[in-house]
């Protein structure tokens, strides 16, 4: 640590603890100045990755309220604390480690919750917070392509609509009276029916030429009552 006073070297690192959204504990034995110097490099800014004496560190973690570390600060003990995307820390750390098999990665903390070593490369797995960003942009703009699409289209259609409508009436502005031409043939067949019903009149009209006839029978019945009736009349 940079601080040589143990109750310094305490509050720094409490306040790391504090600070962080997660930490990774790693074994650096074996590790040179250059190579160490290289993985912070690495990590960038948003990481500090630190040397620490396990039981400073023991101490800090209890004053900051972090449980679950004391078990994994053995040996000689570097930590990396994260104030940044803790996936890619992980992947940072991970793949270095893998170049440099000196680096062993212990255990870890995230959200106050502590992780084992299979943990950490499982996070480092994941895919980093700027391309889930990047890909939850994308979602969103094709959706929002979709919709304005499926929006526009009908608009587009009675355009198209429209524009050949105008484009036929300049054509041939007589198609604009053209509606009205049913109207008058629906009138037609109306003059057609009463031209039709003449004659059914004159066929009602036959049953009263019967009737006269039968009235004709009728007197011509009652013409021998009066015959007789005058050849009566001499003999009084």
């Amino acid at each position: 640590m940079a601080r040589p006073n143990k109750a310094n070297s305490v509050a720094e690192l409490a306040d790391h603890f504090r600070e962080s959204n997660a930490a990774v504990l790693t074994e650096y034995r074996g590790l040179t100045v250059a190579q160490l110097k290289t993985l912070r490099r690495t990590l960038g800014s948003t990481v500090t990755y630190a040397v620490v004496k396990n039981t400073l560190t023991k101490i800090a973690a209890k004053e900051a309220g972090v449980t679950g570390v004391d078990d994994l600060l053995a040996g000689p003990s570097a930590i990396a604390f994260v104030k940044g995307d803790a996936v890619d820390a992980a992947k940072a750390i991970r793949n270095f480690a893998k170049e440099n098999p000196a680096l062993v990665i212990k255990g870890g903390l995230m959200d106050g919750k502590a992780l084992s070593a299979s943990d950490i490369h499982k996070l480092a797995d994941l895919e980093s917070r700027e391309v889930l960003l990047s890909k939850l942009a994308g979602a969103m703009k094709a959706k929002q392509t979709q919709a304005a699409a499926l929006f526009a289209a009908p608009l587009s259609k009675t355009a198209r609509a429209l524009g050949a409508l105008q484009a036929k009436l300049e054509a041939d502005p007589a198609n604009a009276a053209a509606p009205q031409a049913p109207a008058a043939a629906e009138e037609a067949p109306v003059e057609a029916a009463a031209e039709t019903e003449a004659p059914e009149a004159t066929d009602v009209e036959a049953p009263a030429e019967t009737v006269t006839e039968e009235t004709a029978d009728e007197t011509a019945a009652e013409a021998p009552a009066e015959a007789a009736a005058s050849e009566e009349t001499p003999e009084g």
